[in-house]
């Protein structure tokens, strides 16, 4: 692979914060174990060492994405008309996808063709006239997000974008949206994100289930994977893989820059389902140098980061890593779904990076276009103690031992940030506030982020140091949930 150009943002661009990007180097993590409980872990499969890209302007792009720390992505299409999960239920085999309080689900089950059907005609009553990426970019930035990945299609193979290689898209004809200004969703949500500061990914399913290169028509469909033999059949698989290229490349030159390409289902992969991941990457970077790959669960040079969903590492991984989790208890927009308190999303963003890792949290649209007003309103809350205690989170690198009980610490540069997590919802600021591990350097001043005067600090024989809060900063602290203390360290 060539040494390509890294195309970096702006490093002069402000948010709103204050705050610019910028690259600072990683600190090499340890495997110290940092567990909170009820906060997920990893599989064994994801904790494996990962081997560091050799390019050096990859290295360099991969500092930039950790410098980014909090990310928001979407999974919208057809499918949020019915509340149901995406495109799982297609899959006879999957029951784990049919929640019993779902009529349609029970007609599944009674006829699996109808369902299908059914499914597949959602498109053509799929009218989201609410939609407006200027409100999304708007709720995503006042969260304090920095970067978007958006679902250009799913596994069901529907685009939300003008694909040109099939009519299963938003901008088909038989689509009441099409005639929409904004009918283009995947062009309309970059370039607003875009324009707004924000780094563009695109979430892409190497899998389609649309496709009859992939799964042929002619032949039942029982699993997530092609229902014929793609070894016997090889010029039938080159097909599906000339349409997944054209996909892509579509994607990388009509949609403006794109800085990360995030590639789903992990199961297409050689030897029975080879999409030739050298000459896609090598493609996609010719339009896009600088271009990011999340290959995901596919271990190797085209995963350039991993991706736990919906789980944090008890430990730091010796990689470049992002959780990708639901705000709610699905992916796509569900009536009624349980978001996620901001106590605890707050918890889980402190947790993350102090581990070394990114945050991408995902909320799903409603069928209208619109974001859910409680989900919206988490990211206003979340994005008021990012406005206070940001400076602890963005551009951070985790630093040993990255947790002392409630504290929590990034690190950047020679400054040292310890973040206290609330004891429990609600809960106020303690007296004292203490931890060992990590030690102010001699004369160092501890300042409380949100607060002007510097605080009162000692550090015993034993190295744990004791922090005091002053009563007026416990009777009205800056932010709830949780409080950065920031100190140099000796270097």
């Amino acid at each position: 692979m060539n040494d390509n150009p890294c195309v970096r943002p702006d490093p002069s661009r402000r948010f709103p914060d204050g705050s610019s990007v910028r690259s600072v180097r990683s600190v090499v993590l340890c495997a110290v174990l940092l567990g909170t409980a009820g906060w997920g872990t990893v599989r064994a499969a994801e904790t494996a060492a990962a081997e560091p890209p050799q390019e050096a302007w990859l290295r360099e792009r991969l500092e930039w994405f950790q410098d980014l720390k909090f990310g928001f992505m979407m999974h919208w299409a057809p499918y949020s008309q019915w509340g149901c999960i995406e495109s799982w239920p297609l899959v006879e085999a999957d029951k784990w996808a049919r929640p019993d309080d779902l009529k349609a689900w029970i007609d599944r089950d009674r006829d699996m063709a109808r369902f299908t059907r059914d499914y597949r005609a959602l498109p053509k009553t799929f009218d989201p006239v609410r939609f407006d990426p200027r409100a999304w970019a708007a709720a995503a930035k006042a969260a304090g997000m920095r970067y978007v990945v958006f679902t250009t299609k799913h596994h069901d193979g529907f685009c939300m974008y003008d694909t040109r290689l099939t009519d299963f898209r938003i901008t088909s004809p038989d689509v009441p949206f099409h005639s929409n200004a904004r009918s283009n969703v995947v062009k309309e949500v970059f370039d607003t994100f875009r324009a707004d500061g924000f780094a563009i990914g695109a979430y892409f399913s190497k899998a389609d289930w649309n496709s009859p290169d992939y799964w042929d028509p002619s032949a039942p469909s029982p699993n997530r994977n092609p229902n014929y033999d793609t070894l016997a059949n090889p010029e039938k698989w080159a097909r599906f893989v000339k349409f997944t290229h054209g996909q892509i490349e579509e994607l990388m030159t009509g949609y403006g820059p794109v800085d990360i390409l995030w590639l789903d289902a992990g199961q297409v992969r050689p030897p029975k389902q080879d999409l030739g991941m050298d000459d896609l990457v090598a493609m996609a970077r010719r339009h896009r140098p600088g271009l990011i790959v999340v290959d995901r669960t596919v271990h190797g040079r085209h995963e350039n980061y991993r991706t736990p969903e919906q789980q944090v590492p008890k430990e730091p991984p010796p990689y470049v890593w992002e959780t990708c989790m639901t705000m709610g208890d699905q992916w796509s927009f569900k009536p009624g779904d349980r978001y996620k308190s901001t106590h605890s999303l707050v918890g889980l963003l402190v947790d993350i990076v102090g581990k070394g890792g990114n945050f991408l949290l995902n909320v799903g649209p409603q069928p209208d276009g619109e974001l859910p007003a409680e989900a919206v309103s988490r990211m206003r809350e979340i994005g008021a103690w990012m406005a206070v205690s940001g400076g602890a989170i963005y551009g951070t690198r985790a630093v040993a031992p990255y947790k002392d009980g409630r504290v929590v610490f990034t690190r950047k540069g020679t400054t040292v940030h310890a973040i206290l997590l609330a004891s429990a919802e609600g809960a106020g600021l303690p007296e004292r506030i203490e931890f060992g591990g990590l030690r102010p350097a001699p004369g160092s001043e501890v300042r409380m982020l949100g607060v002007r005067d510097p605080m009162k600090w000692a550090t015993d024989a034993a190295g744990r140091t004791a922090i005091e809060v002053p009563a007026a900063v416990r009777a009205a602290p800056p932010c709830s949930h949780a409080w950065a203390f920031s100190f140099e360290v000796s270097p």
